[in-house]
Protein backbone atom coordinates (compact mmCIF):
# COMPACT_ATOMS: atom_id res chain seq x y z
CA UNK A 1 0.00 0.00 0.00
CA UNK A 2 2.28 2.79 1.27
CA UNK A 3 5.35 1.37 -0.51
CA UNK A 4 3.87 2.49 -3.82
CA UNK A 5 4.68 6.12 -3.04
CA UNK A 6 7.57 7.39 -5.15
CA UNK A 7 9.89 8.33 -2.27
CA UNK A 8 10.06 6.12 0.85
CA UNK A 9 9.89 9.10 3.20
CA UNK A 10 6.56 10.14 1.69
CA UNK A 11 5.16 6.75 2.66
CA UNK A 12 6.49 7.21 6.20
CA UNK A 13 4.93 10.68 6.41
CA UNK A 14 1.56 9.35 5.23
CA UNK A 15 1.67 6.62 7.89
CA UNK A 16 2.56 9.19 10.55
CA UNK A 17 -0.26 11.49 9.40
CA UNK A 18 -2.78 8.68 9.95
CA UNK A 19 -1.82 8.62 13.63
CA UNK A 20 -2.18 12.40 14.19
CA UNK A 21 -5.99 12.52 14.73
CA UNK A 22 -5.67 9.82 17.40
CA UNK A 23 -2.70 11.52 19.08
CA UNK A 24 -4.70 14.77 19.19
CA UNK A 25 -7.70 12.96 20.68
CA UNK A 26 -5.48 11.14 23.17
CA UNK A 27 -3.68 14.29 24.37
CA UNK A 28 -6.77 16.48 24.51
CA UNK A 29 -8.58 13.85 26.59
CA UNK A 30 -5.85 13.76 29.20
CA UNK A 31 -3.89 10.60 28.41
CA UNK A 32 -4.23 6.85 28.66
CA UNK A 33 -7.53 5.50 29.93
CA UNK A 34 -9.42 8.78 29.40
CA UNK A 35 -10.89 8.17 25.94
CA UNK A 36 -14.25 6.47 26.46
CA UNK A 37 -16.47 5.87 23.41
CA UNK A 38 -20.06 6.67 24.27
CA UNK A 39 -19.02 9.16 26.97
CA UNK A 40 -16.52 11.77 25.77
CA UNK A 41 -16.32 10.59 22.15
CA UNK A 42 -18.80 9.01 19.76
CA UNK A 43 -18.23 5.27 19.23
CA UNK A 44 -18.14 5.69 15.43
CA UNK A 45 -15.53 8.45 15.75
CA UNK A 46 -13.41 6.32 18.10
CA UNK A 47 -13.52 3.41 15.63
CA UNK A 48 -12.45 5.60 12.69
CA UNK A 49 -9.79 7.71 14.45
CA UNK A 50 -8.25 4.87 16.47
CA UNK A 51 -8.57 2.46 13.54
CA UNK A 52 -6.63 4.78 11.21
CA UNK A 53 -3.95 5.21 13.88
CA UNK A 54 -3.61 1.44 14.25
CA UNK A 55 -3.30 1.11 10.46
CA UNK A 56 -0.55 3.74 10.23
CA UNK A 57 1.30 2.38 13.28
CA UNK A 58 1.14 -1.18 11.94
CA UNK A 59 3.00 -0.12 8.80
CA UNK A 60 5.60 1.77 10.85
CA UNK A 61 6.05 -1.33 12.99
CA UNK A 62 6.50 -3.58 9.96
CA UNK A 63 9.07 -1.23 8.41
CA UNK A 64 11.02 -1.06 11.68
CA UNK A 65 11.10 -4.86 11.94
CA UNK A 66 12.23 -5.26 8.32
CA UNK A 67 14.93 -2.63 8.77
CA UNK A 68 16.15 -4.37 11.93
CA UNK A 69 16.79 -7.59 9.99
CA UNK A 70 20.06 -6.09 8.77
CA UNK A 71 21.50 -6.13 12.30
CA UNK A 72 19.77 -8.93 14.23
CA UNK A 73 18.50 -12.45 13.42
CA UNK A 74 15.29 -12.26 11.43
CA UNK A 75 13.56 -14.52 13.97
CA UNK A 76 14.38 -12.07 16.78
CA UNK A 77 13.20 -9.04 14.76
CA UNK A 78 9.95 -10.84 14.03
CA UNK A 79 9.59 -11.87 17.69
CA UNK A 80 9.86 -8.20 18.74
CA UNK A 81 7.35 -7.25 16.05
CA UNK A 82 4.97 -9.97 17.27
CA UNK A 83 5.18 -8.88 20.91
CA UNK A 84 4.53 -5.21 20.06
CA UNK A 85 1.72 -6.02 17.63
CA UNK A 86 -0.17 -8.07 20.22
CA UNK A 87 0.68 -5.83 23.19
CA UNK A 88 -2.88 -4.40 23.15
CA UNK A 89 -4.22 -7.88 23.82
CA UNK A 90 -1.94 -8.08 26.87
CA UNK A 91 -3.29 -4.74 28.08
CA UNK A 92 -6.95 -5.80 27.76
CA UNK A 93 -6.35 -9.12 29.50
CA UNK A 94 -4.23 -7.49 32.20
CA UNK A 95 -7.13 -5.14 32.98
CA UNK A 96 -9.51 -8.07 33.59
CA UNK A 97 -6.86 -9.96 35.60
CA UNK A 98 -6.33 -6.87 37.76
CA UNK A 99 -10.07 -6.56 38.40
CA UNK A 100 -10.15 -10.27 39.27
CA UNK A 101 -7.39 -9.76 41.81
CA UNK A 102 -9.51 -7.02 43.35
CA UNK A 103 -12.31 -9.54 43.94
CA UNK A 104 -14.34 -9.78 40.72
CA UNK A 105 -14.98 -13.42 39.81
CA UNK A 106 -16.69 -12.36 36.59
CA UNK A 107 -13.54 -10.45 35.54
CA UNK A 108 -11.49 -13.63 35.99
CA UNK A 109 -13.72 -15.46 33.52
CA UNK A 110 -13.55 -12.49 31.14
CA UNK A 111 -9.74 -12.57 31.26
CA UNK A 112 -9.70 -16.22 30.21
CA UNK A 113 -12.44 -15.70 27.62
CA UNK A 114 -10.59 -12.78 26.05
CA UNK A 115 -7.31 -14.72 26.03
CA UNK A 116 -8.78 -17.85 24.44
CA UNK A 117 -10.72 -15.78 21.92
CA UNK A 118 -7.56 -13.94 20.86
CA UNK A 119 -5.60 -17.18 20.46
CA UNK A 120 -8.31 -18.85 18.39
CA UNK A 121 -8.73 -15.78 16.19
CA UNK A 122 -4.99 -15.75 15.50
CA UNK A 123 -5.16 -19.27 14.05
CA UNK A 124 -8.76 -19.48 12.83
CA UNK A 125 -8.69 -16.18 10.96
CA UNK A 126 -4.99 -15.27 10.93
CA UNK A 127 -3.23 -18.45 9.83
CA UNK A 128 -6.02 -19.54 7.50
CA UNK A 129 -6.74 -16.08 6.10
CA UNK A 130 -3.12 -15.25 5.35
CA UNK A 131 -2.56 -18.66 3.72
CA UNK A 132 -5.56 -18.13 1.46
CA UNK A 133 -4.48 -14.55 0.74
CA UNK A 134 -0.97 -15.74 -0.17
CA UNK A 135 -2.29 -18.40 -2.55
CA UNK A 136 -4.79 -16.00 -4.11
CA UNK A 137 -2.15 -13.31 -4.58
CA UNK A 138 0.27 -15.79 -6.18
CA UNK A 139 -2.20 -16.25 -9.03
CA UNK A 140 -1.66 -12.58 -9.97
CA UNK A 141 1.99 -12.09 -8.96
CA UNK A 142 4.79 -14.58 -8.44
CA UNK A 143 5.43 -15.69 -4.87
CA UNK A 144 8.31 -18.18 -4.52
CA UNK A 145 6.83 -19.91 -1.47
CA UNK A 146 3.48 -20.66 -3.10
CA UNK A 147 3.32 -23.88 -5.11
CA UNK A 148 0.44 -24.62 -7.44
CA UNK A 149 -0.50 -28.31 -7.41
CA UNK A 150 -3.12 -30.33 -9.23
CA UNK A 151 -6.10 -31.51 -7.26
CA UNK A 152 -8.93 -30.08 -5.18
CA UNK A 153 -7.73 -27.03 -3.18
CA UNK A 154 -4.20 -28.46 -3.37
CA UNK A 155 -2.10 -25.29 -3.75
CA UNK A 156 0.26 -24.81 -0.81
CA UNK A 157 2.18 -22.06 0.96
CA UNK A 158 5.63 -23.16 2.08
CA UNK A 159 6.79 -22.28 5.59
CA UNK A 160 10.44 -21.50 6.33
CA UNK A 161 12.05 -24.57 7.90
CA UNK A 162 14.03 -22.25 10.18
CA UNK A 163 10.75 -21.68 12.01
CA UNK A 164 11.03 -25.22 13.42
CA UNK A 165 12.15 -23.80 16.79
CA UNK A 166 8.96 -21.74 17.10
CA UNK A 167 6.78 -24.68 16.07
CA UNK A 168 8.47 -27.03 18.56
CA UNK A 169 8.11 -24.57 21.45
CA UNK A 170 4.50 -23.91 20.47
CA UNK A 171 3.88 -27.65 20.57
CA UNK A 172 5.40 -27.85 24.06
CA UNK A 173 3.27 -24.94 25.30
CA UNK A 174 0.17 -26.49 23.73
CA UNK A 175 0.79 -29.87 25.37
CA UNK A 176 1.12 -28.15 28.75
CA UNK A 177 -1.99 -26.01 28.21
CA UNK A 178 -4.20 -29.12 28.16
CA UNK A 179 -3.36 -29.61 31.86
CA UNK A 180 -3.96 -26.01 33.01
CA UNK A 181 -7.74 -26.41 33.62
CA UNK A 182 -7.24 -29.34 35.98
CA UNK A 183 -5.91 -27.01 38.68
CA UNK A 184 -8.98 -24.78 38.46
CA UNK A 185 -7.00 -21.68 37.59
CA UNK A 186 -3.80 -20.14 36.27
CA UNK A 187 -1.18 -20.06 39.02
CA UNK A 188 2.49 -19.53 39.77
CA UNK A 189 3.57 -22.93 38.43
CA UNK A 190 1.86 -22.18 35.11
CA UNK A 191 3.65 -18.84 34.97
CA UNK A 192 7.06 -20.38 35.65
CA UNK A 193 6.64 -23.08 33.01
CA UNK A 194 5.03 -21.02 30.24
CA UNK A 195 7.14 -17.89 30.68
CA UNK A 196 10.20 -20.12 31.11
CA UNK A 197 9.47 -21.72 27.73
CA UNK A 198 9.33 -18.31 26.06
CA UNK A 199 12.53 -17.10 27.73
CA UNK A 200 14.34 -20.26 26.58
CA UNK A 201 13.00 -19.73 23.06
CA UNK A 202 14.24 -16.12 23.03
CA UNK A 203 17.66 -17.22 24.25
CA UNK A 204 17.95 -19.69 21.39
CA UNK A 205 16.96 -17.26 18.63
CA UNK A 206 19.04 -14.39 20.06
CA UNK A 207 22.12 -16.61 20.09
CA UNK A 208 21.49 -17.58 16.48
CA UNK A 209 23.70 -16.10 13.82
CA UNK A 210 22.54 -13.02 11.92
CA UNK A 211 21.40 -14.35 8.57
CA UNK A 212 22.07 -12.41 5.42
CA UNK A 213 19.22 -9.94 5.15
CA UNK A 214 16.70 -10.51 2.38
CA UNK A 215 16.58 -8.00 -0.42
CA UNK A 216 14.14 -5.30 0.62
CA UNK A 217 12.44 -2.57 -1.36
CA UNK A 218 10.76 0.69 -0.44
CA UNK A 219 10.99 2.03 3.10
CA UNK A 220 13.08 -0.78 4.70
CA UNK A 221 15.61 -0.70 1.83
CA UNK A 222 15.90 3.07 2.21
CA UNK A 223 16.61 2.93 5.95
CA UNK A 224 18.94 -0.07 5.66
CA UNK A 225 21.30 2.13 3.64
CA UNK A 226 21.71 4.42 6.66
CA UNK A 227 24.91 4.14 8.75
CA UNK A 228 24.50 1.74 11.66
CA UNK A 229 23.86 4.27 14.47
CA UNK A 230 21.15 6.26 12.62
CA UNK A 231 19.66 3.01 11.33
CA UNK A 232 19.33 1.59 14.83
CA UNK A 233 17.83 4.88 16.02
CA UNK A 234 15.20 4.68 13.28
CA UNK A 235 14.37 1.09 14.25
CA UNK A 236 14.06 1.93 17.95
CA UNK A 237 11.88 4.95 17.20
CA UNK A 238 9.69 2.86 14.90
CA UNK A 239 9.21 0.19 17.55
CA UNK A 240 8.61 2.70 20.37
CA UNK A 241 6.29 5.08 18.50
CA UNK A 242 4.19 2.44 16.76
CA UNK A 243 4.01 0.35 19.94
CA UNK A 244 2.78 3.36 21.95
CA UNK A 245 0.15 4.28 19.35
CA UNK A 246 -1.15 0.73 19.04
CA UNK A 247 -1.15 0.25 22.83
CA UNK A 248 -3.18 3.41 23.50
CA UNK A 249 -5.51 3.24 20.49
CA UNK A 250 -6.64 -0.36 20.43
CA UNK A 251 -8.72 -0.32 23.63
CA UNK A 252 -10.85 2.70 22.56
CA UNK A 253 -11.10 1.04 19.13
CA UNK A 254 -12.35 -2.19 20.70
CA UNK A 255 -14.64 -0.32 23.10
CA UNK A 256 -16.10 1.65 20.20
CA UNK A 257 -16.78 -1.61 18.35
CA UNK A 258 -18.40 -3.03 21.48
CA UNK A 259 -20.66 0.01 21.81
CA UNK A 260 -21.70 -0.28 18.19
CA UNK A 261 -22.28 -4.02 18.68
CA UNK A 262 -24.55 -3.43 21.66
CA UNK A 263 -26.68 -1.17 19.50
CA UNK A 264 -27.32 -4.18 17.27
CA UNK A 265 -28.10 -6.57 20.12
CA UNK A 266 -24.81 -8.50 20.32
CA UNK A 267 -24.30 -9.87 23.89
CA UNK A 268 -21.53 -8.19 25.88
CA UNK A 269 -19.75 -11.39 26.94
CA UNK A 270 -19.68 -12.58 23.32
CA UNK A 271 -18.13 -9.28 22.23
CA UNK A 272 -15.46 -9.42 24.94
CA UNK A 273 -14.45 -12.91 23.79
CA UNK A 274 -14.56 -12.25 20.05
CA UNK A 275 -14.99 -8.61 19.00
CA UNK A 276 -12.47 -7.07 21.43
CA UNK A 277 -9.73 -9.65 20.60
CA UNK A 278 -10.40 -9.16 16.90
CA UNK A 279 -9.71 -5.45 17.37
CA UNK A 280 -6.58 -6.09 19.44
CA UNK A 281 -5.28 -8.61 16.88
CA UNK A 282 -5.85 -6.20 13.97
CA UNK A 283 -2.32 -4.65 14.06
CA UNK A 284 -0.77 -8.10 13.71
CA UNK A 285 -3.06 -9.07 10.84
CA UNK A 286 -2.37 -5.78 9.04
CA UNK A 287 1.39 -6.24 9.38
CA UNK A 288 1.26 -9.81 8.08
CA UNK A 289 -1.01 -8.88 5.16
CA UNK A 290 1.50 -6.14 4.29
CA UNK A 291 4.38 -8.62 4.29
CA UNK A 292 2.47 -11.10 2.15
CA UNK A 293 1.54 -8.36 -0.31
CA UNK A 294 5.28 -7.72 -0.71
CA UNK A 295 5.76 -11.40 -1.59
CA UNK A 296 7.28 -11.97 1.86
CA UNK A 297 4.85 -14.74 2.81
CA UNK A 298 7.60 -16.54 4.75
CA UNK A 299 8.18 -13.54 7.02
CA UNK A 300 4.42 -13.10 7.38
CA UNK A 301 3.87 -16.66 8.56
CA UNK A 302 6.89 -16.43 10.83
CA UNK A 303 5.29 -13.40 12.47
CA UNK A 304 1.96 -15.19 12.93
CA UNK A 305 3.60 -18.26 14.45
CA UNK A 306 5.75 -16.09 16.73
CA UNK A 307 2.64 -14.17 17.82
CA UNK A 308 0.82 -17.38 18.64
CA UNK A 309 3.81 -18.58 20.65
CA UNK A 310 4.12 -15.44 22.78
CA UNK A 311 0.35 -15.27 23.36
CA UNK A 312 0.19 -18.94 24.29
CA UNK A 313 3.07 -18.57 26.77
CA UNK A 314 3.60 -14.99 27.95
CA UNK A 315 -0.04 -13.94 27.82
CA UNK A 316 -1.27 -16.90 29.87
CA UNK A 317 1.69 -16.71 32.25
CA UNK A 318 1.38 -12.99 32.97
CA UNK A 319 -2.31 -13.25 33.88
CA UNK A 320 -1.41 -14.92 37.18
CA UNK A 321 1.27 -12.29 37.83
CA UNK A 322 -1.12 -9.37 37.36
CA UNK A 323 -3.79 -11.14 39.42
CA UNK A 324 -1.34 -11.71 42.29
CA UNK A 325 -0.09 -8.11 42.26
CA UNK A 326 -3.68 -6.82 42.41
CA UNK A 327 -4.61 -9.30 45.16
CA UNK A 328 -1.51 -8.43 47.17
CA UNK A 329 -0.44 -12.06 47.47
CA UNK A 330 0.68 -14.92 45.26
CA UNK A 331 -2.52 -16.49 44.03
CA UNK A 332 -4.28 -18.39 41.27
CA UNK A 333 -6.52 -16.71 38.72
CA UNK A 334 -9.71 -18.80 38.98
CA UNK A 335 -12.14 -19.65 36.18
CA UNK A 336 -15.32 -21.67 35.85
CA UNK A 337 -15.99 -24.88 33.93
CA UNK A 338 -17.07 -22.97 30.82
CA UNK A 339 -13.68 -21.26 30.59
CA UNK A 340 -11.93 -24.58 31.23
CA UNK A 341 -13.72 -25.87 28.11
CA UNK A 342 -12.59 -22.74 26.25
CA UNK A 343 -8.95 -23.47 27.16
CA UNK A 344 -9.27 -27.09 25.99
CA UNK A 345 -10.72 -26.14 22.60
CA UNK A 346 -8.04 -23.46 22.19
CA UNK A 347 -5.31 -25.99 22.95
CA UNK A 348 -6.94 -28.51 20.60
CA UNK A 349 -7.10 -25.96 17.77
CA UNK A 350 -3.43 -25.14 18.36
CA UNK A 351 -2.60 -28.87 18.33
CA UNK A 352 -4.31 -29.33 14.95
CA UNK A 353 -2.69 -26.19 13.49
CA UNK A 354 0.78 -27.37 14.57
CA UNK A 355 0.11 -30.76 13.01
CA UNK A 356 -0.63 -28.98 9.74
CA UNK A 357 2.72 -27.18 9.84
CA UNK A 358 4.86 -30.22 10.63
CA UNK A 359 5.62 -30.63 6.91
CA UNK A 360 6.41 -26.89 6.71
CA UNK A 361 3.53 -26.01 4.42
CA UNK A 362 -0.17 -25.28 4.58
CA UNK A 363 -2.50 -26.14 1.71
CA UNK A 364 -5.64 -24.38 0.59
CA UNK A 365 -7.63 -27.36 1.85
CA UNK A 366 -6.03 -27.18 5.29
CA UNK A 367 -6.51 -23.40 5.50
CA UNK A 368 -10.18 -23.74 4.57
CA UNK A 369 -10.59 -26.46 7.21
CA UNK A 370 -9.11 -24.20 9.91
CA UNK A 371 -11.35 -21.33 8.81
CA UNK A 372 -14.56 -23.38 8.57
CA UNK A 373 -14.06 -25.05 11.95
CA UNK A 374 -13.41 -21.69 13.62
CA UNK A 375 -16.30 -19.82 11.98
CA UNK A 376 -18.90 -22.57 12.45
CA UNK A 377 -18.03 -22.97 16.13
CA UNK A 378 -18.32 -19.23 16.80
CA UNK A 379 -21.59 -18.96 14.86
CA UNK A 380 -23.00 -22.01 16.64
CA UNK A 381 -22.25 -20.49 20.04
CA UNK A 382 -23.70 -17.15 18.95
CA UNK A 383 -26.91 -18.89 17.87
CA UNK A 384 -27.16 -20.70 21.20
CA UNK A 385 -26.72 -17.62 23.39
CA UNK A 386 -29.24 -15.73 21.24
CA UNK A 387 -31.80 -18.54 21.30
CA UNK A 388 -31.62 -20.15 24.75
CA UNK A 389 -31.78 -18.76 28.26
CA UNK A 390 -29.38 -19.64 31.08
CA UNK A 391 -28.43 -22.22 32.28
CA UNK A 392 -29.40 -24.13 29.13
CA UNK A 393 -27.32 -21.80 26.94
CA UNK A 394 -24.13 -22.55 28.88
CA UNK A 395 -24.77 -26.30 28.88
CA UNK A 396 -25.36 -26.45 25.12
CA UNK A 397 -22.42 -24.11 24.50
CA UNK A 398 -20.08 -26.38 26.45
CA UNK A 399 -21.31 -29.41 24.49
CA UNK A 400 -20.39 -27.55 21.30
CA UNK A 401 -16.94 -26.74 22.68
CA UNK A 402 -16.30 -30.38 23.66
CA UNK A 403 -17.45 -31.60 20.25
CA UNK A 404 -15.14 -29.24 18.35
CA UNK A 405 -12.29 -30.05 20.77
CA UNK A 406 -12.68 -33.73 19.87
CA UNK A 407 -12.69 -32.93 16.15
CA UNK A 408 -9.51 -30.85 16.41
CA UNK A 409 -7.73 -33.56 18.43
CA UNK A 410 -8.73 -36.41 16.11
CA UNK A 411 -7.63 -34.44 13.03
CA UNK A 412 -4.39 -33.45 14.75
CA UNK A 413 -3.52 -36.98 15.85
CA UNK A 414 -4.21 -38.23 12.33
CA UNK A 415 -1.83 -35.69 10.81
CA UNK A 416 0.89 -36.33 13.41
CA UNK A 417 0.76 -40.07 12.65
CA UNK A 418 0.86 -39.46 8.89
CA UNK A 419 3.73 -36.99 9.22
CA UNK A 420 5.75 -38.60 11.98
CA UNK A 421 8.86 -38.40 9.79
CA UNK A 422 8.38 -34.64 9.49
CA UNK A 423 7.93 -34.40 13.26
CA UNK A 424 11.26 -36.14 13.87
CA UNK A 425 12.94 -33.79 11.40
CA UNK A 426 11.38 -30.76 13.10
CA UNK A 427 12.57 -31.87 16.54
CA UNK A 428 16.09 -32.58 15.24
CA UNK A 429 16.30 -29.09 13.75
CA UNK A 430 15.14 -27.56 17.04
CA UNK A 431 17.71 -29.53 19.04
CA UNK A 432 20.43 -28.48 16.59
CA UNK A 433 19.41 -24.82 16.96
CA UNK A 434 19.49 -25.13 20.75
CA UNK A 435 22.94 -26.73 20.69
CA UNK A 436 24.22 -23.94 18.46
CA UNK A 437 22.78 -21.32 20.80
CA UNK A 438 24.37 -22.83 23.91
CA UNK A 439 27.67 -23.40 22.12
CA UNK A 440 27.70 -19.75 20.99
CA UNK A 441 27.03 -18.74 24.57
CA UNK A 442 29.97 -20.71 25.93
CA UNK A 443 33.59 -19.64 25.94
CA UNK A 444 34.47 -22.25 23.35
CA UNK A 445 35.23 -20.74 19.95
CA UNK A 446 33.97 -23.57 17.80
CA UNK A 447 30.52 -23.49 16.22
CA UNK A 448 28.04 -26.10 15.09
CA UNK A 449 28.31 -27.30 11.55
Amino acid sequence: MFDRFRHPLIAVIVALVLTIPWIGTFVSSGGYGTVHPGENIAPSVAVVVAGLAILGAAFLLAWAAETAEKDVPQAFAIAVLAVLAVAPEYAVDALYAWQAGAGSSEAANLAVANMTGANRILIGLGWSGIALFSISRAKRAHDPVVEHRSGFLADVVGVDQKISTEIAFLLAATAYAFFVPFSGGIGAVDTLILVGLYVLYLFIIIRSDVDKSEEHVGVPAYFQRYPKAPRISVVLFGFAFSGAVIFTAVHPFAEGLERLGLQYGIPEFFMIQWLAPLASESPELIVVAYLVNKARSTAGFNALISSKLNQWTLLIGTLAVVFSISAGTVGTLPFDSKQAAEIWITAAQSFFAIAILTNFEISTREAVTLLVLFVTQVLAEFYVIQTYAEPAATTISMDILYAYTAVYIVLGIGLFIMRRGNVRKLLKQTIAAARTAFRNDSSQPERAD
